[in-house]
């Protein structure tokens, strides 16, 4: 029986176009490799949708956990990994990203003492409002390995304490992946049913902009105006269009291009084609940063600067009259033209496989030789 040496972890949306990558470059570099789903995914069909657009492998374990409070569903991930942990015995345990699942498998595997390696280490807000962050920070406190996607995330991780020795800049997966599959992204005129000359996509999800009903009101009357100039498509969260309908805020969508949560085959065709994209997105400001399109930010921080100073991204928080000026000023002059960061080149992966090899106890009978 094959010794499991690294058993990667995936939880949620985000997680999977991190972790697809990563198995594929363990795979390669011959490390044996487990993968668990802990299904923090709010959509299970969709969850098993992403894994069939990416080629990720079925699960070998499924902790079907689904939603619930930031509480319950970090403590029943960890109550139903422990045993999974138990059995399979790994080398080390692989996490990505900072969801709810990535702390609580950190933590578990911390306190059994198992190796913990982090891929998407060291970004921060610096706003610990922000349950991301709190998870971003506690396993990096707690991971051996630490892969960072830009040289800034080091310096973050000096001023915590981190040991440089743990911690190496390879780059970042989530381009990997981009790149990987920007052939195969589903054209917008068949996602949209119509071919638009231009057009803007939104996405929103944020607690900060969408469980407040008047800063909720607030940014889908500028959508609104915006609307007006360039069309907006809207894939609706089904948090947010939870909150649109309490609110009674559903005829302010109206006039926009209404989808529901789309494939990321689909998305990535849905901004690769787009003139400008509107998010809250933490990662969506790294693809659009890698597609070459404009990207206005609506929160008033970032854990990923370099889309800021190299990227086509611009910080314009909630308040309407920053979005306006700054899309004013987009339609006049382009936005920011930007470029590709170092070592976002779709070679990531590679790099993390070849260290972790090269990192993980050899087998009896191998050292020396």
């Amino acid at each position: 029986m094959t010794m499991t040496q690294v058993l990667c972890v995936a939880g949620a949306r985000p997680n999977f176009m991190k972790i697809a990558p990563v198995m594929a470059a363990l795979a390669e570099t011959g490390i044996a490799a487990q993968l668990l789903h802990t299904g923090q995914h709010y959509d299970a069909a969709m969850s098993d949708g992403f894994f069939a657009d990416l080629g990720i492998p079925r699960p070998d374990h499924h902790l079907e956990v689904g939603s619930g409070s930031h509480a319950v569903q970090t403590a029943e991930v960890m109550k139903r990994f422990e045993p999974v942990l138990d059995s399979v015995q790994p080398q080390a345990v692989l996490v990505v990203g900072d969801v709810n699942s990535t702390i609580a498998c950190a933590l578990v595997a911390a306190k059994r003492g198992v190796r913990v390696i982090h891929v998407e280490a060291g970004l921060r807000s610096y706003d610990r409002s922000m349950p991301e962050e709190i998870n971003r920070v506690l396993t990096d406190q707690i991971s051996d390995l630490l892969f960072t996607t830009e040289k800034s995330a080091l310096a973050n991780l000096l001023r915590e304490g981190i040991d440089p020795a743990r911690v190496e800049f390879v780059g970042n997966v989530m381009i990997d992946t981009l790149y990987r599959n920007l052939e195969r992204a589903v054209p917008s005129s068949q996602t949209l049913g119509a071919a638009l000359p231009a057009y803007a996509v939104l996405t929103l999800h944020r607690p900060s902009n969408v469980d407040d009903p008047a800063t909720l009101a607030a940014l889908l009357d500028v959508i609104g105006e915006i609307n007006a100039v360039l069309p907006v498509v809207l894939p609706l969260h089904p948090r947010t269009r939870g909150n649109i309908e309490k609110f009674g805020l559903t005829a302010k969508l109206d006039a926009l291009r209404i989808l529901p949560p789309l494939g990321y085959l689909e998305m990535l065709g849905l901004m690769r084609d787009a003139k400008l994209v509107l998010t809250d997105s933490g990662g969506i400001q790294e693809e659009t940063t890698a597609l070459g399109v404009a990207c206005l930010t609506l929160r008033d921080n970032t854990e990923r600067p370099i889309t800021l100073t190299e990227g086509t991204n611009t910080l314009v928080g909630a308040d309407p009259a920053a979005i306006r000026t700054a899309f004013d000023q987009l339609m006049t002059d382009g936005g920011r033209a930007g470029c590709i960061p170092e070592y976002w080149d779709g070679r990531a992966a590679m790099r993390i496989a070849h260290t972790i090899k090269g990192w993980l106890p050899q087998p009896a009978g191998v050292r020396g030789s």
